[in-house]
């Protein structure tokens, strides 16, 4: 026997539980996650509509009390349905709760009270009504003289706008509606996003020769029964958006929609004010920084079918468009396309399981690709398109590297190198503009002791407080703040003091050096607000400053045309986190910073300032050659086992007591490898994770490496059935991560 786990009907009930029912013989060939069925709820036993989450050769209680599936709801799938079982997926890839995977594809699960305007139209003729205007015409009635005129004139009004502005009160409108001279009607007003200054262009979209060729290879694949994803490696500056513009325009005239995913929330403004100028309102976006009325709106409006491109971040994903042609993943190097909650999906992975079960197709596109994509790229899984020419064929920037340990010995204690303010100076006098680059924000550096070492860390987290302005100490991980001590609260020294490397540094260093220059900064502490990223990249594209200061979003997909010198302030920061991924993070991060120079007219530059110029990620970076990284970083990953030369999961952790902790991933591990004996399965730990209590939460991982995803996703089926049966793991909150 079989039993299903149904949702029943979403717009009807929260998504908090599933109801399970008997799955009739002669239709377990047609259910499975995803379905649309008809099943008998509530007391009365109506028929209503539900989903089938999932399917269990096990009755969850007495079986005498389980409702029986009465049908299939057949050509009924709608895009819920098809959420529903991508969730599904989601759920046996990463490993998760039904529930978690449902509400990460079906966002707007709480209601959201649509927003209304009142309309108040003619229904009387115009003889009948001309009359009644004559009857009061010059009376003591001059608010109903002044609203049956306009109404007259235009056919309708709006309620507010005729009280605003015709000074119509309740009583005005009552008068009128009694005698049934006008009619009044509630209509629905979407919240849309400000588009405010973006303009539609009707030309035609321009391509060059081998962003043509890139389009006619991308098409010439969607012919096949089954196409492969599109990786586009294209140099910065190559025009790859013209190349999505150009896939999306294909799509469009097939009457079907197009998501656009974007890794950072920065990049929206100009994402989409440049995919506004080419489709106009066909396009919306998604964004943290949208109302939850904002947000719900947009996905009623993708649903319906009244937008055709959707512009947003890893959530955007899951726009619900009932005719899904394209996913567009730009950057899809980009770490922010992981998912930090449950399930712990890749939007890469997703967005082809979702394209696989849509028949639609996905491209990918980055000047830096993830060793993951450009590795299945190379063994002919996705297809690999070229751009490796800037577009107008401008030449890419000229990079130097400067070695900041001998800027040290010349006494140059500057954030800023000689060669780089030398740089700077040139491209001031020349009327043009300076991005610096620093992979980190504020005075958000380390206080230590210079003579006992002590770092001065949070008695909450295992992480080190960060100085801010007037000397605050915070912690970036629960909130917690002090006051900067002025001795050392373990040997007393009075030599303690902050490691002072942040945007604020580089800033009042601009202001000593270069006095006369306009300086914008963009990073956490100036992007709170719900415009401020439009704001400042608006002032900067218009000129309004010289120098745009700022962290990791103001390197990734900006064009600035005047931009001549990109100054990277610490480039090997990066390589010091604890993460396999270290040197490729570096490398694209290098790679995209100095891509951000020389993209008009005139010739750029760009000054990498490192304490380790021999590094091979830097060279790589200097030269924008990728092939060369590749090549080394793959040697690394083969030596070590790491993605994609094997596969890796995460068993992560969390619990108040940090005993209890230890001792539950203790007897994970140990059941691991008993049920994986004699297989090539690489268990690493437990230990404490890289950030070991959060918020008084104590934190372990275990690390599991194999050849063969599949067993990796096997043994996690296995320790979650474990865990499910031994009551000891109550209190322990247990994640798994992939790659």
């Amino acid at each position: 026997m079989i039993y299903a786990d149904v949702i029943i009907d979403i717009s009807h009930e929260k998504l908090d539980r599933s109801f399970q029912y008997r799955v009739p013989e002669e239709l377990e060939g047609e259910i499975r996650p995803g379905v649309v069925v008809n099943v008998p709820f509530g007391k009365g036993n109506q028929l209503r509509k539900g989903y089938v989450t999932g399917l269990s050769g096990e009755a969850a209680f007495e079986k005498n009390r389980i409702k029986e599936i009465r049908g299939v709801s057949t050509g009924e799938e709608t895009t819920e349905s098809r959420l529903i079982a991508l969730a599904a997926w989601m759920r046996d890839k990463y490993g998760s709760t039904m529930i978690q995977a449902l509400k990460t594809v079906l966002p707007v699960k709480d209601k959201v009270r649509s927003r209304e305007k009142r309309i108040l139209r003619l229904s009387a003729s115009e003889e009948t009504a001309g009359a009644l205007l004559q009857e009061i015409a010059g009376s003591r009635y001059k608010a109903r003289e002044r609203f049956l005129r306009a109404l007259l004139e235009r056919g309708s009004l709006d309620y507010t706008q005729a009280v605003r502005e015709l000074g119509a009160s309740a009583s005005v409108v009552d008068f009128f509606l009694e005698k049934g001279i006008i009619t009044a009607e509630n209509q629905e007003v979407f919240r849309i996003p400000k588009t405010s200054g973006f303009m539609q262009d009707e030309r035609e979209i321009s391509l060059n020769s081998q962003q043509q060729e890139a389009v006619q290879q991308i098409v010439e694949e969607w012919k096949n029964p089954d196409p492969r994803p599109a990786l586009l490696f294209g140099v910065t500056g190559s025009g790859k958006t013209q190349v999505y513009m150009k896939l999306i325009e294909t799509v469009i005239r097939e009457e079907k929609q197009a998501i656009v995913l974007i890794p950072e929330i920065a990049l929206t403004y100009q994402t989409v004010r440049r995919f506004y100028a080419c489709f106009g309102d066909k396009v919306s976006v998604l964004n943290s920084r949208l109302s939850q009325g904002e947000r719900y709106d947009q996905f009623r409006r993708a649903k319906r079918g009244e937008i055709q491109v959707m512009v947003g971040p890893r959530s955007a994903l899951f726009t619900p468009f009932p005719k899904l042609g394209l996913i567009v993943i730009d950057e899809e190097h980009e770490p922010t396309y992981k998912s930090e909650n449950s399930p712990r999906y890749h939007a890469r992975e997703t967005a082809i399981q979702r394209a696989l079960m849509e028949n639609a197709r996905v491209v990918m596109g980055s000047a830096t690709p993830s060793i993951e994509a450009y590795s299945r790229a190379c063994d002919g899984k996705y297809q690999l398109v070229r751009l490796e020419a800037r577009y107008g064929e401008r030449p890419l920037p000229e990079v130097s590297i400067v070695d900041l340990r001998e800027e040290l010995k010349r006494g140059n204690r500057s954030v800023l190198s000689g060669h780089l303010q030398e740089e700077m100076e040139k491209a001031f006098n020349q009327g043009s503009q300076v991005m610096l680059f620093l992979n980190r924000r504020g005075y958000a550096g380390f206080v230590s002791c210079r003579s006992c070492g002590q770092v001065l860390k949070c008695p909450h987290c295992d992480v080190s407080l960060s100085e801010h302005n007037g000397g605050k100490l915070i912690c970036h991980y629960c909130g917690y703040e002090t006051w900067k001590p002025e001795i050392c609260p373990v040997c007393g020294s009075p030599h303690i003091g902050g490691f002072k490397a942040g945007t604020q540094q580089v800033e009042k260093a601009l202001g000593r050096i270069f006095p006369k220059a306009r300086v914008l900064r963009m990073d956490y502490d100036t992007t709170r607000t719900k415009d401020s990223y439009e704001k400042i990249l608006a002032s900067f594209a218009a000129h309004e400053a010289d120098v745009l200061v700022g962290t990791q979003m103001i390197v990734k997909g900006h064009d600035f045309p005047d931009v001549t010198v990109v100054g990277v302030i610490a480039a090997d920061l990066s390589l010091n986190m604890d993460d396999y991924r270290c040197a490729e993070r570096t490398f694209q991060l290098l790679t995209q910073a100095v891509g951000r120079s020389g993209r008009g007219t005139k010739t750029g530059c760009a000054v990498i300032q490192t304490y380790q110029p021999e590094h091979y990620s830097i060279q790589a970076a200097a030269g924008q050659d990728y092939d060369a990284f590749y090549k080394e970083e793959m040697g690394y990953r083969l030596l070590m086992d790491y993605p994609p030369a094997s596969h890796m999961m995460t068993v992560l952790g969390a619990c108040e007591d940090q005993e209890l902790l230890h001792k539950g991933m203790y007897y994970i591990e140990a059941y691991i490898r008993r049920v994986s004996p004699g297989e090539e399965l690489h268990v690493i730990g437990p230990a404490a994770a890289s950030v070991g209590k959060v918020k008084d939460i104590y934190r372990e991982v275990l690390y599991l490496k194999h050849m063969d995803a599949g067993t990796l996703i096997t043994v996690r089926e296995k320790v979650e059935k474990y865990i499910e049966i031994n009551s000891g793991f109550r209190k322990i909150y247990i994640q798994f991560d992939f790659n």
